[in-house]
């Protein structure tokens, strides 16, 4: 009886700290947006401002529409260093077309499909001559890069029409480019999470071998992913171009590293098949409202390196041990 007795007692604590850790595991992220929420608050009096939260949205949309074709593309395993270059040419295109009296809806369907070519290219070459993701979407932002400065000689478009700059512009106070990005969010999210190709994309990313023996037409997928990533890419584009009124060749430079960096602050391993776009929408906000905080204090951008630097390998080491907890 006695026995008994002390094993509940040593039972409880053992029960309490696993509701605690699963509590943890769960919500940690959400708990990291809270307490820069309450930081912020509690150092800018402007930070909670309804003009203030516009920016951040504004200024979270386009590395967040990015980041969610990132986040397919490492679900899998892969990496995409071209989508920041990708970004860049799909506004001068974009604009090129405009600018040459071509309607804007139409120029807008063939930029998004010129983004999924280029993305198609970076998986079709990746996938069926096993070149690494690495070298491959590198060579692809090199070549975009350098297509969109070709256009007009590194020249910005100037003078694009307001039909195609109210897509940059406010709906109710609210930017469009941040509605955009929510609905996008929220279509990738279902596909992810209630569609055979979201289950497939997991299975592959799990254990490629794996699901090669069970069926599942791999490279199709992970060339799926690419031009995914690169059609994400190209709408950013388009909205980037329509918020800034020009077509800018030299847009969406560094991008890349953004998008990865919100994709791991988000949960998604880099080894490919744990993660989900919802992390990645939480983390593509506690980066803006990290930079957001830094400026309304006026602090230094190489300081904002060094914090962003810090918080990407919190994040890392994070989701690691939560990996080896599981």
């Amino acid at each position: 009886m006695s026995m008994n007795l002390d094993m509940e007692v040593l039972e409880k604590p053992k029960k309490s700290q696993f509701q605690v850790g699963t509590f943890l595991k769960k919500y940690n992220l959400f708990l990291i947006f809270i307490v820069f929420l309450i930081i912020g608050t509690l150092l800018s009096e402007h930070f909670l401002t309804f003009q203030n939260i516009s920016n951040i949205l504004q200024q979270s949309a386009f590395v967040g529409i990015v980041a969610i074709g990132m986040t397919f593309v490492i679900l899998v395993g892969g990496i995409d260093l071209s989508v920041g270059a990708v970004l860049g040419l799909s506004g001068m295109l974009v604009a090129l077309l405009i600018s040459s009296g071509v309607n804007p809806f139409i120029a807008i369907v063939i930029t998004i499909a010129a983004g999924g070519f280029m993305g198609f290219v970076s998986g079709f070459i990746s996938t069926k001559f096993k070149v690494p993701a690495f070298i491959a979407t590198l060579a692809m932002m090199v070549s975009a890069r350098g297509l969109a400065l070709l256009t007009t000689d590194g020249e910005p478009i100037y003078d694009l029409p307001p039909a195609f700059t109210a897509l940059g512009e406010s709906f109710g106070n609210i930017p469009i480019p941040a509605i955009i990005w929510i609905v996008l969010t929220i279509i990738a999210v279902v596909i992810l999470k209630f569609t055979t190709f979201g289950r497939k994309l997991y299975a592959v990313g799990g254990n490629e071998e794996s699901a090669r023996l069970s069926g599942i037409a791999v490279e199709k997928y992970l060339t799926t992913t690419y031009i995914l990533a690169g059609i994400m890419s190209a709408i950013a584009g388009i909205l980037m171009a329509s918020w800034l009124t020009v077509g800018q060749p030299t847009a969406g430079t560094g991008l890349e590293l953004d998008a990865i960096a919100a994709v791991v602050i988000g949960g998604t391993s880099l080894t490919g098949g744990r993660g989900g776009i919802g992390g990645t929408f939480i983390g593509v906000l506690i980066m803006s409202m990290i930079v957001n905080i830094f400026n309304l204090l006026g602090l230094s951008s190489y300081y904002q390196s060094i914090f962003m630097g810090a918080i990407i390998v919190t994040a890392l080491i994070m989701n690691q041990l939560i990996a080896n907890k599981k």
